[in-house]
């Protein structure tokens, strides 16, 4: 695959969703921040219907903190692993306090040094907060970058270097919410809707069938 391709690519998906941004609800970084938290092994839907329960009630570090790990429990119980991250939760609140006035950082290793916290949770926050041209390569974005080739690699961080380096800067800011959706919902793991496909023609998956 070369440039040419991947920026019309990328054309077509940002004609098809000019402003594509995360399906997670949130409104200040720091509810951005749990909610990515929230999501490791869970669905967006799911750790929505948790966040609709806590926010209301403790949506700041301070309010978290005072709502205590019980409370905070017992708004996300029904995602999974909900006892060690509601954990994560609180020890991240009390270092937010602590280090950083109750904001959230903007550097890549500040986030990560929340407990909790890795590199794609951090390139989330970083993209979707603040904008930063920052690639979160979750199961989807691997599964879509190897099957199509945009972006090949064995693991999570091989594509993530890949697409960063590959894919025109015009899009970079965007790619990775477009590259989500795609992958959620068209070229879906167990089936791809190829038949569906906007970048079908374009796209090297050998399974897919004669269109």
């Amino acid at each position: 695959m070369n440039k040419e391709i991947r920026t019309e690519i990328f054309t077509r998906l940002r004609d098809q969703n000019p402003n594509p941004t995360t399906e997670l609800e949130w409104t200040t970084p720091f509810e951005l921040l749990i909610a990515v938290l929230l999501s490791a092994q869970a669905t967006d839907v799911s750790v929505n219907l948790a966040t609709r329960k806590l926010y209301p009630i403790a949506n700041t570090p301070e309010a978290i903190l005072a709502l205590g790990i019980d409370g905070v429990k017992e708004c996300i119980k029904t995602i999974g692993l909900y006892n060690s991250k509601a954990e994560n939760v609180m020890k991240t609140c009390a270092i937010l306090l602590e280090k950083h006035n109750g904001e959230i950082p903007r550097t890549r290793d500040e986030l990560e040094a929340l407990p909790g916290v890795g590199r794609k949770t951090a390139n989330v926050v970083l993209n979707t907060a603040f904008g930063e041209p920052t690639m979160a390569v979750d199961t989807h974005i691997f599964r879509l970058a190897n099957r199509t080739r945009i972006a090949p690699g064995k693991d999570v961080r091989e594509v993530e270097d890949r697409l960063v380096r590959v894919i025109p800067k015009e899009f970079l800011k965007d790619a990775h919410h477009w590259m989500i959706l795609h992958g959620r919902y068209v070229c879906k793991a167990r089936k791809p809707d190829c038949t569906n496909c906007l970048i079908s023609d374009l796209c090297e998956y050998k399974g897919k069938p004669s269109l």
